[in-house]
């Protein structure tokens, strides 16, 4: 049937009309017409289109949702989606400038943009020829997630750019976020519904972009803000960031009213300081100020390091701290059988989320606290660092009330560990100065549990959907006895327990199967060999290249293997001359787990080979695991103790006898910030 031009030019119109009445409401706050209106042009459009099968990607009507997908697909960025370094003050502020000039070889003061720090996902938004083609999480920064599907149901975000030419690609970076009074309705809404409320904005947030139903992405309000771009092709973009945010803005793409461009440093501290008195009043989260360089060629002279841009650095700003109870104490069993006090809270907000346990580390951290259950204390939480108890509240009259203004009790409980596994009932056994362990080994099911928990998790097999609670299920009932069990698993057992269903069973038991094809290090990070983590795993698959060299290496090899030290030399030899352990590896691989081969590192010289460093203590502006892989590419090993051949240690806060004992063997100790000044001039 021949479709009339009135009718295309009036669908034309109608999607032009409604996409900019979005930006005018979602973007920009402003809404020019009642939602009788806008809802009024939506329907006319859904009639036409349904009626001419004129229906497009890039229609508004398609931000409905749509049936759910069985999986993510992974997204390989382009050009890599970096985490920014960190700044608490304005020592460091000043320090990240003082290294752009010397990087730059010249005194002269650089022109900045500054934004807030969105408390949100990071997202990539890639428009063909003006078309949005595909969303992706950030992931680990080179590979992310498909969420093409529910990014299309956020209203901010335009389906298609006004663009000039016909033939473009152009990479869109921003923070998809939840918005205090969204979240505010979203909760009254839930509460008027009987069903569970939601605990903060940004795991709300979280939790919506990666749904496989994106019908119920479109339920929540998520907002997205710009704050780059990445690959563009066939587009004339300005040579300013502040400029490009202009540009961005004009295509209807949704850009942070408070950004700001600032002249030198000491103005971007200024902006920095007005964005935290109005930190209450912004009507989102945020953690935080972003500053970056605002010229790109400027940008690209300077570069990037290991893991983030040289050219810009997030202020962070100061921890959040609330007083709240310890109800009670318990005793968790992690995968190798160690026992972890864990404090359970009288729930309290604090630094965006609502925190009701934190863990006690072990029982030096409790003395050390001078810790009792019924204490009340302060915890404090700053961005994504996990929350912890820095003191406890000393009352001498008033007894503290809970938020129930009931009194608490003036008696408090000591904390002590307990004899006997909670888990198992088998003897609880001291290992070494601090740690206490379960000594039933894998008879324990909680060690079993957990064990299960690591080998299936993303950074080991990445089994999709077998979650904790579910292999819980699985080892209560019997249906695996150990990680090898994963590979016993039908379709007819899983479809058996309660509220699985064939689907659901035949998703898992696909993903498990996908699991098999996997590498060599992630391979024997999952296997869970004592204190051996990601690097180490890829430092030995480095090293021997094959599972069978490793096996058979003795003690004094291991020692040779970059950040493999003698004690975790022991317990990777101990690990594989175990008969149950050789036997374990036999049926994973009989069942079809593999790896393509490994090519050995050469052991070529590097700027810190032979040099040995501590990491103790907490760091807070690089995981530590990041830490470690940066020193081990620079050819560094990391040793776990504090030798007189150890070269450097790296003291984070709450450094404690490790740091004692470099003073007095007066080894060189840098602190977090030297300690990231160092990396980023040797990459």
């Amino acid at each position: 049937m021949a479709i009339p031009d009135n009718i295309k030019g009036e669908v034309i119109r109608l999607r032009q009309q409604i996409e900019h009445h979005n930006h005018l409401y979602h973007s920009l706050d402003s809404p020019k017409i009642p939602d009788a209106d806008y809802d009024s042009l939506l329907a006319r459009l859904e009639l036409l289109e349904s009626k001419y099968n004129l229906a497009t990607p890039e229609s508004p009507t398609q931000r409905a949702g749509s049936a759910p997908i069985s999986k993510f697909a992974q997204v390989n960025h382009e050009q890599a989606m970096l985490s920014l370094d960190k700044v608490f003050n304005e020592k460091d502020l000043s320090e990240f400038e003082n290294r752009i000039a010397k990087r730059l070889d010249s005194d002269e003061k650089q022109d900045y943009s500054c934004e807030p720090k969105v408390d949100g996902v990071a997202v990539s938004l890639l428009y063909r020829n003006g078309v949005l083609e595909r969303a992706a999480t950030r992931g680990d920064g080179a590979v992310g997630e498909d969420i093409t599907h529910n990014v299309k149901t956020i209203r901010c975000i335009p389906l298609r750019l006004d663009l000039d030419t016909d033939d473009s690609l152009l990479e869109v970076r921003g923070e998809i976020f939840l918005g205090k009074e969204s979240f505010r309705q979203l909760n009254i809404r839930a509460e008027e519904e009987g069903s569970k409320t939601f605990v903060n904005p940004r795991n709300t947030a979280a939790g919506a972009v990666r749904q496989l139903d994106s019908r119920v992405t479109s339920k929540i309000p998520l907002q997205m803000y710009c704050y780059s771009v990445g690959v563009v092709q066939g587009i004339e973009l300005p040579n300013e960031l502040s400029s490009i945010f202009e540009k961005l803005a004009s295509w209807n793409l949704p850009v942070n009213p408070h950004r700001a461009k600032r002249h030198g440093m000491q103005n971007c501290l200024a902006y920095c300081l007005e964005l935290l008195a109005k930190r209450n009043s912004l009507e989102y989260e945020i953690d935080g100020a972003v500053v970056k360089i605002n010229n790109l060629d400027t940008q690209e002279m300077l570069g990037v390091n290991a893991r983030s841009p040289r050219w810009a650095m997030a202020y962070k700003f100061p921890a959040e701290e609330k007083s709240t109870v310890v109800l009670d104490v318990e005793f968790q069993v992690g995968r190798t059988g160690t026992i972890t006090p864990v404090a359970r809270l009288e729930p309290v907000f604090v630094g965006g989320v609502t925190v009701s346990n934190t863990t006690l580390h072990n029982m030096n951290e409790i003395r050390r606290l001078n810790l009792k259950i019924g204490d009340r204390v302060v915890v404090r939480r700053a961005g994504d660092v996990i929350p912890k108890i820095v003191k406890v509240i000393e009352f001498k009259s008033n007894p503290a009330v809970n938020s129930s203004n009931k009194k608490l009790k003036e008696e408090t409980t000591k904390i002590i560990m307990p004899i006997f596994c909670p888990a198992c009932g088998s003897p609880i056994e001291k290992d070494g100065e601090v740690l206490f362990r379960c000594s039933a080994g894998v008879a324990c099911p909680a060690q079993r549990k957990e064990a299960i928990k690591h080998y299936a998790s993303r950074a080991a097999m990445d089994i999709e959907g077998l979650g904790d609670k579910l292999i819980e299920v699985f080892v209560d009932e019997n249906l695996i006895e150990s990680v090898a069990g994963i590979y016993q698993l039908s379709v007819k057992k899983v479809a058996k327990l309660e509220r699985m269903g064939k689907k659901s069973a035949e998703n898992l038991i696909a993903a498990i199967d996908e699991s098999k094809q996997t590498t060599l290090p992630k391979f024997l990070f999952a296997l869970g060999i004592r204190e051996v983590g990601e690097a180490k795993a890829l430092s030995l698959a480095n090293y021997y290249g094959s599972l069978e060299k490793l096996i058979a290496s003795e003690v004094e090899s291991l020692e040779e293997v970059p950040d493999i030290g003698p004690v975790v030399a022991e317990y990777i030899h101990r690990f594989f001359a175990n008969p149950e352990n050789l036997s374990l590896i036999e049926k994973l691989q009989l069942y079809g787990v593999n790896w393509q081969k490994v090519e050995v590192i050469a052991n070529t010289p590097k700027p810190l080979t032979g040099k040995i460093f501590v990491l103790t203590g907490t760091l807070e502006m690089i995981p530590r695991n990041i830490a470690k892989a940066n020193l081990i590419a620079l050819g560094a090993k990391v040793s776990s103790s504090v030798s007189k051949n150890t070269d450097y240690v790296v003291a984070g806060s709450s450094a404690g006898s490790k740091l004692s004992k470099a003073k007095e063997l007066g080894i060189k100790i840098l602190d977090e910030r030297l300690f990231l000044v160092l990396l980023d001039d040797l990459n």
